[in-house]
């Protein structure tokens, strides 16, 4: 099933695509909870699926993040073999943590904003771990249960910003530099996170590509981890870490400009697409 947050005539709501290409508006039910992240944590999902009618067009709606409330959204660094050797990183006993704020997320099809103090953006696809039901000391053997689904991701980095110092969050948090999108499918639809591929285009031309079996800290892994230092909640997002490729290692280096797209094309997942902006321009 693929799930949408989205606005309609100024409300918020959300829903799925059904086989039709139709929107299915759950967010209409009565006493429907407020938004995908609360209908995640109170588990009613399913019985909403089963109870609503209201159809919408895809061309009425504006897609909005898939969760656009997360109450945590984790990063993972350097967590693909070919994006560790490119960057001539050292082998870590542990993944690389850090956070983005709510505010950073932008949708499928609306831009990725180029601050005006850099013009080092660059782009990392990658896939998005959504989580289910809360949790905390969860097992490697149990993790893959937590998460509700999965979606691309695209979290593009203002790298300049990100190299002031060893803290890697100033370069990953400025306004609507996170792409996060269209959808999540839900996990049943990906039951092994380790066998899909993720792959970014720029421009229509291939900058990223890599099977998911690239990743050295596994999704059940990274869930265990987060997990036993923080309660994991519904709606929060773990981004899982990008493949090798980045524009940053490039002879020049590639940096995304005002009027490039962008895409990241998980397999079995989705296709997310972003053009690049100007902060200030839109």
């Amino acid at each position: 099933m693929k799930l949408i947050s989205f606005r309609h005539i100024g409300r918020q709501s959300y829903g799925f695509i059904d086989d039709d290409h139709r929107v299915i508006d759950l967010g209409a039910l009565p006493n429907a909870p407020a938004d995908l992240k609360s209908a995640l944590a109170q588990g009613v999902i399913a019985s909403l699926v089963r109870d609503a009618t209201a159809q919408l067009s895809l061309h009425e709606i504006e897609l909005l993040p898939v969760i656009p409330n997360p109450g945590k959204i984790f990063c993972v660094g350097h967590n693909y073999e070919s994006h560790r050797q490119e960057t001539g990183r050292a082998k870590v006993d542990y993944p690389s943590i850090f956070t983005r704020f709510a505010d950073t997320l932008t949708a499928h099809d609306t831009p990725i904003i180029r601050p005006t103090v850099s013009e080092s953006l660059d782009f990392e696809g990658e896939l998005a771990v959504i989580i289910g039901k809360p949790g905390r000391h969860i097992s490697e053997a149990e993790a893959l249960g937590y998460v509700a689904g999965y979606a691309p991701f695209n979290e593009a980095s203002v790298r300049e910003w990100q190299w002031h110092t060893q803290q890697f969050i100033p370069g990953k948090n400025f306004p609507q530099t996170g792409g996060f999108g269209p959808w999540m499918v839900t996990a049943d639809e990906l039951p092994d996170p380790g066998a899909t591929s993720v792959t970014t285009r720029l421009n229509d031309q291939v900058v990223q590509s890599q099977p998911t079996s690239d990743l050295i800290f596994s999704v059940p892994v990274i869930i265990a981890y987060l997990s036993t230092f923080t309660q994991l909640s519904p709606g929060d997002v773990i981004c899982s870490g990008t493949p090798g490729g980045v524009g940053a290692k490039r002879t020049p280096p590639l940096w995304m400009k005002p009027g490039d797209v962008v895409e990241v094309d998980i397999a079995g997942v989705g296709l997310l697409r972003n053009t690049i902006a100007l902060e200030g321009a839109v």
